[in-house]
């Protein structure tokens, strides 16, 4: 069994496993993390992006894939060349880790099973506008998750994680080839240049960081875990999956910029931020193109925010389990927690998913409360700089074999991204209407 004491040492990974060649076959991970981390939020802000800015703003799309490239494989890289979790190596950089990831998962999946629900409910109810109230359908969606997720193994996840991003990619891409994008004009939108507007640097920052993911990032080594992928002969075939995930991240992202900037800068149509500007954007394609090309959009929109649910329902709800099994007194019990496939039949899984399941009802019916909503914000805005900052810790320490401690590039990458998370984090903060707060 790996150490979990939090003792630095070089030798956590005694042998050197023979290298696997990396393949397209061993793709998997990546495309769970890739469909977990592209939300209907996702789409709208990039929709909203070009709609706004048209073409300038797609050189900032590509680098918050690369950022989120970065981030990813230092994740990764930590399971592989280590043989331990993310939160046993937070763990051994001191309590305040463990307390800042309870109170996160606590409030932040109470209020995030709300919102996935009701995003996953908002496009079965345009396609099916008579067969039952909003609610009802966020209900069922969330209740679908459940029993999906409680009951499959990875394998049979990832499967399905697999058809609904095959389903993700082919309305992304047809929408962005139906709307005719300017080609040169996307090629000179590779070029970095800030709209000649107010806050254009936070603007440009926000879009960047907000291109696929947030927890699911950390996420990402339990999912690499649990295909099997265990040690550093995997490392190959992890940064290729990597790759493979912020490539899809990116055509789906620069489909919808596509689209925002051709269907609605062109003809100066503004939509709403959030969820409901899919819903708007269906609408317009029905009169544009017809109510084929709607239903096919929502179908797409779905797909994407169910991806969504299920992916956070089951990563989020590993790294609970590991989290629950750090801190057992039992030796018997840690090590049961940790046998392949385990944490999926574990306690505190099922727990944490029913926690975001069931108590987020009661947001559908009550409305959000407003100060749960600015924790939810202050956290959510802090998670990224705390996972880039304690990488950096842990890859550049004994506590990481000599071999895969971070090189020049890993860290010039994660320090860009601390500082950029640090600064929307900051800002986020800022917004928030703490006078009425207390």
């Amino acid at each position: 069994m790996a150490d979990t004491t939090g003792n630095p040492t070089d030798t956590q990974v005694s042998t050197t496993p023979t290298p696997r060649k990396s393949s397209w076959k061993y793709i998997g991970p990546g495309i769970v993390v890739a469909a977990t981390g592209v939300g209907a939020g996702d789409l709208v802000a990039t929709l909203i992006a070009g709609s706004n800015f048209g073409y300038t703003l797609l050189w900032a799309a590509v680098i918050g894939c690369l950022v989120k490239i970065s981030l990813a494989e230092a994740a990764g890289r930590w399971h592989l060349s280590t043989g331990r979790t993310l939160f046993d190596g937070w763990a051994s950089l001191g309590r305040w880790t463990t307390w800042f990831f309870v109170v996160y998962v606590v409030i932040w999946g109470f209020v995030y099973g709300a919102a996935a629900m009701s995003s996953s409910a908002l496009p079965l109810q345009a396609l099916f506008p008579d067969v039952m109230d909003l609610k009802w359908w966020a209900i069922a969606c969330g209740l679908v998750g459940l029993v999906f997720v409680w009951f499959n193994k990875y394998e049979v996840f990832e499967k399905v994680m697999t058809v609904l991003v095959g389903v993700m990619f082919v309305v992304t891409v047809y929408l962005a080839i139906r709307v005719t994008p300017n080609l040169p004009d996307a090629l000179a939108g590779l070029l970095p240049v800030l709209p000649d507007e107010k806050d254009s640097v936070l603007n440009t920052l926000g879009l960047i960081g907000g291109v696929g993911g947030t927890i699911t990032l950390a996420a990402y080594g339990y999912w690499v875990n649990a295909k099997g992928w265990t040690d550093t002969g995997w490392m190959k075939v992890m940064r290729l999956d990597n790759r493979v995930a912020y490539a899809t991240t990116g055509i789906f992202v620069i489909a919808m910029l596509f689209v925002g900037a051709e269907l609605l800068h062109s003809a100066n149509i503004a939509i709403a931020s959030g969820d409901k500007g899919l819903i708007q954007l269906s609408d317009i394609l029905e009169k544009e193109y017809g109510s084929a090309t709607a239903k096919f959009f929502l179908i797409g929109f779905f797909a994407t925010s169910f991806t969504s649910l299920i992916g956070v329902w089951h990563g989020v709800s590993l790294m609970f389990a590991d989290f629950v099994a750090r801190y057992r007194t039992s030796q018997e019990a840690k090590g049961e927690e940790v046998a392949s496939g385990a944490r999926e039949r574990s306690w505190p899984f099922r727990a944490y998913l029913l926690w975001l399941t069931f108590p987020p009802i009661v947001l559908l019916f009550q409305g959000q409360p407003f100060r749960l909503i600015i924790l939810y914000g202050v956290l959510g805005a802090a998670f990224l700089p705390f996972l880039a900052g304690t990488l950096i810790w842990l890859l550049n320490s004994s506590r990481t074999p000599t071999e895969w401690r971070n090189g020049l590039l890993s860290n010039a990458m994660l320090v860009i991204a601390g500082l950029l998370f640090l600064v929307l984090c900051v800002k986020q903060i800022w917004d928030q209407p703490w006078s009425e707060f207390f």
